[in-house]
């Protein structure tokens, strides 16, 4: 008898249980779908279509199939987000007996989501939350809808979730009449709790984005700003794995920039401006068309601003680290034009060579085949400016102390190469190494090469070379130059015998014993920057003999003329 009360109540708690199971069949879920479909249309300002509701005891819930959510019609009649399956959590006892919709969570699965960014610095998502008929009747320009006179929501503050889920979403950014390729975030999942207009709420975002980069994004953020959502105050961490520059789609193939980037910082936005710190380290980057990937990292220590409505922003500390090599980068960049431009400046002073050596192939320095620069100090003062695909980099540069080993400047020199003091005599000029003692110039690079004016080269094994020329953005090598000999103009005077030395007696205006050369010996540099050629430049060879001699008599003419054939022509082609 003890027991029959027990087997009573279980008989009792299987029948509830079994009620509870059975509600499913006999409550009409779709009854709810105007109410659903209003209160989501309110809370979001945007109007709202879903498909067949059906009610799940079990995970107290109501699912949704074919929902879409409208886009702004100033920026799209395509659908803002669609999703095949939307789970909603809701408290069943007031939406059985009361047929009150009280949201306690929402689940999306497999959502595509359209972002779209005007050039303005609106966006399609600004005006959610806004009023929805504003939305309708938003102008061509694309602009947040308007919001109340109190500049809240309707409704908004009636409506909080207490967890948002997106599973597997994917995401498609997009700028509004542009015909560059939108760019595409995959495996999006997002987690949010205890959302409202009214006060913070922490989230966790991780994605798949462009260039195969891993995206992580932790913080918090809100209030939501209901007038313009892009706006919402933010504090958070992101982290970036492997973004593959070259395959993101944010930058002109032709440019040749590329590399794998990993960036780790922090970001803090009060809803007007965006500060944010952090690090990027970049491997195997690449910085021009003719450059090679650097086998050295670089590493960025950097901090910014940036205005949100006006899109531009400035770069308050940007220190580059290659080794031991700092330089230093800040200016002004601006977001607004597609693509970003840059107006900054690059200071470096005394960077070791030696730490530079493996990046300054990504730049399109090329040393000639077998050769490595080593030892000394770069210094230099350019600006960047220009479209970051179109980049256009120039200033002045200074290396001292340096020495490019393994390169032969007398195998270089051809026919000039039997000149004393020009690689035939001398300390080191037959040597396996070439001396740097200084290099100056002003450089202009931009995608189609570099552009060097002014330079000013001094090796003791050869003296001053000066003049300008330019590298292609393929490498090839066309310069004219002039080379002031160091002690070498007494040296051929002294040579007896030599119609060659005692023409270029003559030619460098030596007058017997002087040091240097009012005019030097002109020659040119072709070939490319790993194979270069050293020509000399007969024609203005003969021009500077010629008129060092033209005082002279016939006789010593001649002796030029002769020289020159017999020394120059005979030993090298006179370049074309």
């Amino acid at each position: 008898m003890k027991k029959k009360p027990l087997k009573i109540i279980g008989g009792i708690v299987v029948v509830l249980f079994l009620i509870i199971l059975a509600l499913p069949l006999f409550i009409n879920a779709n009854q709810f779908k105007p109410t659903l479909e209003t209160q989501l249309s309110t809370a979001l300002g945007r109007p709202v279509g879903i498909g067949d509701i059906s009610l799940s005891i079990i995970s107290r819930g109501v699912m949704v199939s074919d929902v879409s959510i409208a886009d702004d019609p100033a920026f799209s009649k395509s659908p803002f987000l669609t999703t095949k399956s939307l789970s909603v959590g809701v408290e069943l006892l007031p939406l059985i007996f009361s047929k009150k919709l009280a949201v306690r969570s929402f689940t999306v699965k497999d959502p595509e989501v359209n972002l779209i960014h005007a050039a303005n610095g609106t966006w399609n998502y600004s005006s959610l939350g806004g009023n929805a008929s504003g939305a309708k009747s938003a102008p061509k320009n694309p602009a947040p809808s308007p919001a109340s006179s109190q500049g809240g929501a309707p409704g908004a503050g009636a409506m909080s979730v207490g967890k948002l889920r997106i599973e597997n979403g994917k995401i498609i950014v997009s700028a509004a009449g542009s015909s560059a390729k939108p760019s595409i975030y995959q495996n999006v999942d997002l987690e949010a709790s205890d959302l409202s207009y009214t006060s913070q709420f922490p989230f966790q975002l991780t994605a798949t984005g462009p260039g195969n980069a891993a995206l992580k994004l932790e913080g918090k953020a809100g209030p939501v700003n209901s007038a313009d959502a892009s706006l919402t105050p933010l504090n958070a961490t992101v982290e970036v794995q492997h973004l593959d520059l070259a395959t993101t789609g944010f930058l002109d193939p032709s440019s040749g920039i590329a590399g794998v980037l990993d960036f780790k910082g922090e970001l803090s936005s009060d809803g007007n401006q965006l500060n944010s710190k952090g690090t990027v380290k970049a491997t195997k980057l690449k910085l021009s068309a003719a450059g090679e990937p650097s086998s050295v990292p670089l590493n960025i220590d950097y901090a910014s601003t940036y205005a949100l409505k006006s899109q531009s922003g400035n770069l308050n500390q940007g220190d580059i680290h290659i080794g031991n090599a700092l330089a230093r980068l800040n200016g002004a960049y601006n977001a607004a034009t597609e693509p970003a431009k840059l107006d900054m400046r690059l200071n470096a002073q005394a960077m070791p060579v030696t730490d530079l050596e493996g990046f300054l192939p990504a730049a399109g320095v090329v040393v000639p085949s077998g050769s490595k620069l080593q030892g000394g100090a770069l210094t230099a003062n350019l600006t960047v400016s220009g479209p970051v695909d179109k980049l256009v980099i120039s200033g002045p540069v200074n290396l001292s102390n340096a020495k490019l080993a393994g390169f032969s400047l007398k195998s270089k020199l051809g026919a000039l190469g039997s000149i004393p003091g020009l690689g035939g005599g001398g300390s080191g000029g037959g040597g396996s190494d070439t001396d740097i003692q200084t290099l100056s110039a002003t450089v202009r690079n931009d995608p189609s090469g570099t552009k060097i004016e002014n330079l000013n080269l001094v090796m003791p094994s050869l003296g001053t070379v000066t003049g300008s020329g330019t590298v292609s953005a393929a490498g090839q090598l066309n310069f004219k130059l002039v080379a002031n000999l160091a002690g070498a103009a007494g040296a051929l005077t002294s040579a007896a015998g030599s119609g060659v030395t005692g023409a270029l007696a003559s030619l460098t205006g030596s007058g017997g014993g002087s040091r240097g050369s009012s005019n030097g010996i002109p020659f040119v540099v072709r070939g490319t920057t790993s194979k270069p050629e050293v020509i000399p430049d007969v024609g203005g060879i003969a021009g500077n003999a010629l008129k060092n001699s033209v005082a002279g008599s016939p006789t010593s003419k001649t002796n030029v003329a002769s020289g020159l054939a017999g020394g120059l022509l005979g030993k090298t082609k006179a370049p074309q």
